[in-house]
């Protein structure tokens, strides 16, 4: 039986897992909430100011997926420096904030294809905090899960060229449908350019940076994949033009939709984005461009997060902190098969809940991906000022400070969240949701124990 991953992977496949697990369909599906929070401007500079902050985070990933090529990442980071206690909290919140992505883009399909084909907008199922749940968007989410649990358990040389195309084949599109909106555009659409404050703006936008943002450290996850040539500086390469990238594609996709049409005027519209193109140029064919440049996206952020949370499901049963079954390796395709089967399974069951969970998950995923971020600076500077240790990490002052900046600005974003007198703070849902979720950690560990005894 195989007992490693399929070492297949190149450059170009860590820069398409990594900025295509980041960048989804946000733009596209809550665009109104962005602008609702900073404006024009506020949006804007939170992004791009969100997205520097990241640099110095990607720089420790990158050291330490160099030093240590594990799919567990921050698991294996945290459990070089501390007990394996906080090594498991760390690895069970990064689960998270890879995972509850998946059921997010499940569900945003159905709600893109039911504004392409209206008919779809039918058979009420049910309803979840006001928002109704159709039939035929379920159907389109289940079968989308379906093939890309399919496409993961195969093989991923196959997840990869997948996840090539759609991020590739988005990028393309977005530069068309960008070029052709802003030469119709104005300045004078701009305002307001901050719906707050300017700081108050610009931090809460801030806030949801690390949700649509994570996915650049997800390149580590899938490090014991790499092909036999593959060089451990190109991890460093994938990771800093995946944040680059993701952070230029936020700031231009919001300053084109501020630039085409007044934006304020377009609240409460499906798909603002779409609208405010179609309006600016007069025409259908720019939103069918849009929608399928949102319908790779999706597909690609879908994948790669996908990728990410399997591979860190296994990592945790391949280290008994979980069931160790997750830990098994398929012996033909090479792929952490049980894994890739819970992680298709439960993106299955979250899906019934619905549109009432895109917006809050934003919020518990950014709290989830802060903390992981943190835990991994930490991690970095520990092992970097000790004298001896087995990974071989070693930090000048210049490094250190570095790697200090990306702790401070991890903490800096937890604590956005969850201090009350922070505008933009987790409500009670958000707290329930997180809280949940630390409970079904607790027993996960508690019968992982209970059957390795």
């Amino acid at each position: 039986m195989m007992t490693h991953l399929a070492r297949k992977l190149r450059i170009t496949d860590y820069f398409a897992l990594g900025w295509g697990t980041m960048v989804g369909v946000g733009w596209l599906v809550i665009m109104d909430d962005w602008l609702l929070r900073g404006g024009a401007l506020g949006t804007i500079l939170g992004f791009a100011i969100g997205g520097a902050a990241l640099l110095p985070i990607g720089w420790v990933y990158g050291r330490m997926v160099q030093a240590m090529p594990d799919a567990a990442g921050e698991i294996a980071y945290t459990a070089a420096a501390f007990p394996r206690s906080i090594s498991y909290a760390t690895g069970w919140m990064m689960l998270l904030a890879y995972f509850i992505v998946c059921p997010w883009e499940a569900v945003a399909v159905g709600r893109i294809a039911g504004y392409i084909f209206p008919a779809l907008d039918s058979v009420e199922l049910y309803r979840i905090a006001g928002r109704p749940v159709y039939l035929p968007h379920l159907v389109i989410g289940l079968g989308l899960t379906t093939f890309l649990t399919i496409l993961n358990y195969r093989g991923i040389r196959l997840s990869a060229t997948f996840q090539n195309w759609t991020s590739f084949g988005t990028i393309g599109l977005f530069v068309i449908f960008v070029a052709l909106g802003a030469s119709r555009g104005s300045p004078q659409n701009f305002p307001p350019l901050f719906t707050h404050t300017p700081l108050v703006s610009i931090l809460l936008v801030v806030q949801i940076v690390p949700y649509f943002m994570t996915g650049f450290e997800s390149v580590g996850k899938a490090a014991e994949e790499a092909s036999s040539d593959f060089r451990g500086h190109s991890f460093f390469r994938a990771i800093w033009m995946a944040i680059l990238v993701g952070a230029l594609f936020y700031t231009i996709i919001v300053a084109a939709v501020a630039y085409v049409a007044p934006w304020r005027a377009l609240l409460g519209e499906k798909f603002m984005t779409a609208v405010a193109f179609q309006r600016a140029v007069g025409s259908h064919r720019i939103v069918n461009i849009i929608l399928a440049a949102a319908m790779l996206s999706l597909f690609k952020c879908f994948n790669g997060n996908f990728v990410a949370s399997s591979r860190m499901l296994f990592a945790l049963g391949r280290r008994g902190m979980t069931d160790t079954r997750a830990g098994e390796i398929h012996p033909r395709y090479q792929t952490p098969s049980v894994a890739v089967l819970c992680v298709g399974f439960f993106t299955a069951v979250c899906m019934f809940l619905g549109d009432a969970i895109l917006v809050p998950i934003s919020e518990v995923g950014s709290v989830a991906s802060a903390i992981g971020w943190s835990a991994t600076c930490a991690a970095c500077l520990y092992l970097g000022g000790t004298k001896a240790n087995s990974t071989g990490i070693r930090l000048s002052a210049g490094e250190k400070a570095v790697a200090m900046f990306g702790l401070l600005v991890g903490f800096a974003m937890l604590l956005m969240k969850i201090v009350p007198l922070v505008p933009g703070h987790f409500t009670v849902y958000e707290w329930i949701a997180l809280g949940c979720w630390v409970a079904l950690g607790a027993i996960a560990v508690r019968k992982s124990r209970v059957n390795q005894s």
